[in-house]
């Protein structure tokens, strides 16, 4: 037998104590990309909005602007801009509203009954995308026109009358310039955002789970909101949220299609920091804009419960 009595242990300390230290150095190192861009694009842009928020209300581009930590500059700004931005929020929101029930109508039939046919309408789905958001926006212009078909057909059925009864039109039978055509351009160009989300989730239902509905007597309607709306949740969540948040900051349909009765949130702000060059008000409604939809999202996502999003 050999004797091992007099040699010193080997010490493993300074080797295992260096294996995690070079791990966490490691996650530091990955997650820092994606911390210097939210720092420099998120981070620096919400402190100087919040600041300019703040700014002296009697101040001016040409004379300056001082810290003054005015925080009556966001009761005077919802005061004055609370019209439009309850108009915003409506907008938004028939708009959102209007996607959701497009929108699920065409991702059920590309996931369930397209066939062989399912990539080609998923490409036209995105399809817009290749083209410019401000070119399909005027084109809505044309389409709406007051001497084109889609005026014609609509006062021929009386659909401008009904349109008119609940306030999305004028009197005079238009549709251009009016709450309606406004609504359109929302809805147009953020259906993609609600129509991808829902196809996501409705390609991961278990068809068998929706024949298992009918083998116990469900009917079709029975079995859809019973297994194939709750299972499709998910998609229905993280639609309209893609699709309500920007159509409630959009200003560019209600700049096109709208009129000054249309005018919403988005178009203030704009006109406030870019002409008018009153930083103050426009930093304080940009805020009190981002807490109200902060605030309806956590609420909305609470209340709908899905667990992949909570």
């Amino acid at each position: 037998m050999t004797s091992t009595a007099g040699v010193p242990p080997v010490s493993t300390d300074d080797t295992t104590a260096a294996k995690p230290r070079g791990r966490k150095l490691t996650g530091y190192w990955l997650i820092l990309p994606g911390a210097v861009w939210l720092l420099l694009f998120f981070v620096i842009p919400f402190y100087s909005l919040v600041a300019s928020s703040l700014f002296d209300p009697k101040g001016s581009v040409l004379t300056g602007y001082e810290m003054t930590w005015h925080v009556g500059n966001y009761v005077d700004a919802f005061n004055q801009y609370k019209g439009q931005l309850g108009r915003s929020l409506l907008y938004a929101g028939l708009a959102t509203l209007t996607c959701l029930v497009v929108g699920y109508v065409l991702a059920y039939a590309i996931a369930f009954k397209a066939g062989r046919w399912k990539n080609l309408m998923l490409v036209l789905v995105i399809a817009p995308f290749f083209t410019s958001f401000l070119l399909r926006t005027l084109s809505w212009k044309l389409i709406l026109a007051d001497d084109g078909w889609v005026v014609g057909v609509a006062q021929a059925i009386h659909l401008t009358d009904v349109l008119n009864i609940i306030g999305l039109t004028t009197t005079d039978d238009r549709l251009l310039a009016t709450p309606f055509a406004v609504i359109a351009g929302l809805t147009y160009n953020f259906l993609p955002f609600m129509v991808l989300p829902l196809y996501a989730s409705l390609e991961k239902v278990d068809i068998r789970l929706i024949e298992a509905a009918g083998d116990l007597y469900a009917s079709p309607m029975r079995g859809f909101f019973k297994v194939t709306f709750p299972l499709s949740l998910p998609g229905v969540v993280a639609g309209t949220l893609l699709t309500f948040i920007p159509a409630a900051g959009d200003y560019v349909n209600a700049q096109l299609l709208g009129s000054t009765n249309t005018k919403m949130i988005g178009n203030s702000i704009q006109s406030l920091f870019t002409t008018q060059g009153d930083y103050a008000t426009a930093g304080a409604l940009s805020v009190i804009l981002m807490v109200i939809i902060v605030a309806a999202v956590m609420a909305y996502v609470r209340t709908a419960g899905t667990e992949e999003l909570v």
